[in-house]
Protein backbone atom coordinates (compact mmCIF):
# COMPACT_ATOMS: atom_id res chain seq x y z
CA UNK A 1 0.00 0.00 0.00
CA UNK A 2 1.12 3.57 -0.68
CA UNK A 3 0.27 6.11 1.99
CA UNK A 4 0.14 9.73 0.88
CA UNK A 5 0.73 12.38 3.51
CA UNK A 6 0.54 16.13 3.22
CA UNK A 7 3.22 18.13 5.01
CA UNK A 8 2.45 19.95 8.26
CA UNK A 9 1.46 23.61 8.43
CA UNK A 10 3.88 26.23 7.16
CA UNK A 11 3.65 30.05 7.17
CA UNK A 12 0.09 30.78 6.03
CA UNK A 13 0.91 34.45 5.33
CA UNK A 14 3.16 33.39 2.44
CA UNK A 15 2.52 31.57 -0.80
CA UNK A 16 3.79 28.01 -0.88
CA UNK A 17 4.50 26.43 -4.23
CA UNK A 18 8.27 26.15 -4.59
CA UNK A 19 8.85 28.19 -1.46
CA UNK A 20 11.44 26.52 0.70
CA UNK A 21 9.97 27.70 3.99
CA UNK A 22 9.92 25.20 6.81
CA UNK A 23 7.17 24.10 9.15
CA UNK A 24 5.56 26.38 11.69
CA UNK A 25 5.57 25.27 15.34
CA UNK A 26 2.02 24.02 14.76
CA UNK A 27 3.23 22.10 11.70
CA UNK A 28 5.91 20.38 13.75
CA UNK A 29 3.29 19.28 16.29
CA UNK A 30 0.97 18.11 13.48
CA UNK A 31 3.77 15.96 12.04
CA UNK A 32 4.49 14.44 15.47
CA UNK A 33 0.79 13.66 15.99
CA UNK A 34 0.58 12.12 12.51
CA UNK A 35 3.63 9.98 13.27
CA UNK A 36 1.93 8.68 16.43
CA UNK A 37 -1.28 7.98 14.51
CA UNK A 38 0.68 6.06 11.85
CA UNK A 39 2.28 3.96 14.58
CA UNK A 40 -1.08 3.36 16.34
CA UNK A 41 -2.80 2.43 13.07
CA UNK A 42 -0.29 -0.37 12.55
CA UNK A 43 0.91 0.56 9.07
CA UNK A 44 3.94 -1.49 8.08
CA UNK A 45 5.94 1.35 6.54
CA UNK A 46 9.32 0.18 5.28
CA UNK A 47 10.18 3.08 2.96
CA UNK A 48 9.61 6.84 3.21
CA UNK A 49 9.81 9.18 0.24
CA UNK A 50 9.30 12.93 0.24
CA UNK A 51 9.24 16.05 -1.87
CA UNK A 52 12.53 17.86 -1.45
CA UNK A 53 10.89 21.15 -0.39
CA UNK A 54 11.67 22.01 3.23
CA UNK A 55 8.14 21.73 4.70
CA UNK A 56 7.71 18.22 3.27
CA UNK A 57 11.27 17.20 4.20
CA UNK A 58 10.78 18.27 7.82
CA UNK A 59 7.48 16.40 8.03
CA UNK A 60 8.99 13.24 6.53
CA UNK A 61 12.00 13.41 8.85
CA UNK A 62 9.77 13.69 11.93
CA UNK A 63 7.84 10.59 10.85
CA UNK A 64 11.03 8.74 9.86
CA UNK A 65 12.59 9.41 13.25
CA UNK A 66 9.73 7.60 14.99
CA UNK A 67 9.93 4.66 12.59
CA UNK A 68 13.74 4.47 12.53
CA UNK A 69 13.79 4.86 8.73
CA UNK A 70 15.63 7.08 6.27
CA UNK A 71 13.92 9.41 3.79
CA UNK A 72 14.54 9.41 0.04
CA UNK A 73 13.75 12.72 -1.69
CA UNK A 74 11.91 12.94 -5.00
CA UNK A 75 12.00 16.39 -6.63
CA UNK A 76 9.17 15.50 -9.03
CA UNK A 77 6.70 15.42 -6.13
CA UNK A 78 7.19 19.13 -5.40
CA UNK A 79 4.13 21.38 -5.30
CA UNK A 80 3.32 23.61 -8.28
CA UNK A 81 6.23 25.73 -9.45
CA UNK A 82 4.74 29.16 -8.81
CA UNK A 83 7.89 30.87 -10.05
CA UNK A 84 8.27 34.49 -8.97
CA UNK A 85 5.46 34.10 -6.43
CA UNK A 86 7.19 31.33 -4.40
CA UNK A 87 7.48 32.42 -0.77
CA UNK A 88 6.03 35.85 -1.48
CA UNK A 89 3.63 37.23 1.12
CA UNK A 90 0.02 36.97 0.05
CA UNK A 91 -0.30 40.73 0.50
CA UNK A 92 2.66 41.40 -1.80
CA UNK A 93 1.37 38.92 -4.40
CA UNK A 94 -2.02 40.69 -4.48
CA UNK A 95 -0.25 44.00 -5.16
CA UNK A 96 2.28 42.76 -7.71
CA UNK A 97 0.12 40.12 -9.43
CA UNK A 98 -3.52 41.15 -8.87
CA UNK A 99 -5.98 38.43 -9.81
CA UNK A 100 -3.26 35.82 -10.40
CA UNK A 101 -4.21 32.63 -8.63
CA UNK A 102 -3.73 28.94 -9.43
CA UNK A 103 -7.42 28.66 -10.29
CA UNK A 104 -7.25 31.72 -12.57
CA UNK A 105 -4.56 30.24 -14.82
CA UNK A 106 -5.63 28.73 -18.12
CA UNK A 107 -4.51 25.11 -18.64
CA UNK A 108 -1.41 26.08 -20.63
CA UNK A 109 -0.73 29.43 -18.92
CA UNK A 110 2.37 29.56 -16.72
CA UNK A 111 3.06 31.42 -13.53
CA UNK A 112 5.75 34.07 -14.20
CA UNK A 113 8.95 31.95 -14.39
CA UNK A 114 6.94 28.96 -13.17
CA UNK A 115 4.82 26.19 -14.62
CA UNK A 116 1.32 25.85 -16.02
CA UNK A 117 -1.43 23.60 -14.68
CA UNK A 118 -0.81 21.36 -17.70
CA UNK A 119 2.94 21.00 -17.05
CA UNK A 120 2.31 20.47 -13.31
CA UNK A 121 -0.22 17.73 -14.04
CA UNK A 122 2.04 16.03 -16.57
CA UNK A 123 5.04 16.17 -14.18
CA UNK A 124 3.07 14.62 -11.30
CA UNK A 125 1.37 12.03 -13.53
CA UNK A 126 4.68 10.87 -14.96
CA UNK A 127 6.33 10.78 -11.52
CA UNK A 128 3.37 8.88 -10.02
CA UNK A 129 3.35 6.23 -12.75
CA UNK A 130 7.10 5.71 -12.32
CA UNK A 131 6.79 5.69 -8.50
CA UNK A 132 4.08 3.02 -8.55
CA UNK A 133 6.22 0.79 -10.80
CA UNK A 134 9.35 1.36 -8.71
CA UNK A 135 7.60 0.54 -5.43
CA UNK A 136 5.34 -2.27 -6.65
CA UNK A 137 7.52 -5.03 -5.25
CA UNK A 138 8.53 -3.34 -2.00
CA UNK A 139 7.83 -5.38 1.11
CA UNK A 140 5.59 -3.42 3.44
CA UNK A 141 3.91 -0.06 3.03
CA UNK A 142 5.40 3.02 1.40
CA UNK A 143 4.89 6.56 2.71
CA UNK A 144 5.08 9.54 0.33
CA UNK A 145 5.12 12.96 2.02
CA UNK A 146 4.16 15.67 -0.42
CA UNK A 147 1.82 18.61 -1.02
CA UNK A 148 -1.94 19.14 -1.35
CA UNK A 149 -1.81 19.89 -5.08
CA UNK A 150 0.24 16.79 -5.78
CA UNK A 151 -2.09 14.63 -3.72
CA UNK A 152 -5.10 16.09 -5.57
CA UNK A 153 -3.56 15.06 -8.92
CA UNK A 154 -2.67 11.57 -7.64
CA UNK A 155 -6.12 10.92 -6.20
CA UNK A 156 -7.77 12.13 -9.41
CA UNK A 157 -5.59 9.70 -11.37
CA UNK A 158 -6.30 6.83 -8.97
CA UNK A 159 -10.06 7.47 -9.06
CA UNK A 160 -10.30 7.94 -12.83
CA UNK A 161 -11.31 11.59 -12.54
CA UNK A 162 -10.20 14.50 -14.68
CA UNK A 163 -7.88 16.88 -12.87
CA UNK A 164 -8.47 20.61 -13.10
CA UNK A 165 -6.85 23.63 -11.48
CA UNK A 166 -10.23 25.38 -11.35
CA UNK A 167 -11.18 23.61 -8.10
CA UNK A 168 -9.72 21.08 -5.67
CA UNK A 169 -11.31 17.66 -6.02
CA UNK A 170 -9.61 16.03 -3.04
CA UNK A 171 -8.91 18.28 -0.06
CA UNK A 172 -6.43 17.01 2.47
CA UNK A 173 -5.42 18.88 5.59
CA UNK A 174 -1.96 19.49 6.97
CA UNK A 175 -0.26 16.25 8.08
CA UNK A 176 -3.28 14.18 7.02
CA UNK A 177 -2.98 10.93 5.11
CA UNK A 178 -4.77 9.16 2.27
CA UNK A 179 -4.15 5.55 1.33
CA UNK A 180 -3.81 4.21 -2.19
CA UNK A 181 -4.10 0.44 -2.63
Amino acid sequence: MIILMRHGEDDDARLGGWSNAGLSSIGIEQAKLAREEIIRAGYKITHIFSSDLERAKETAEIVAEGLNLKVAYVKEFRETNNGDLAGMTKEQACKEYPGLYWSSLEWGQQYPNGESPKSFYERVKSAWERFKKDTANVDGDVLLVTHSGVIDVILCLENGLNYTNKHTTFRIGNAEIACVQ
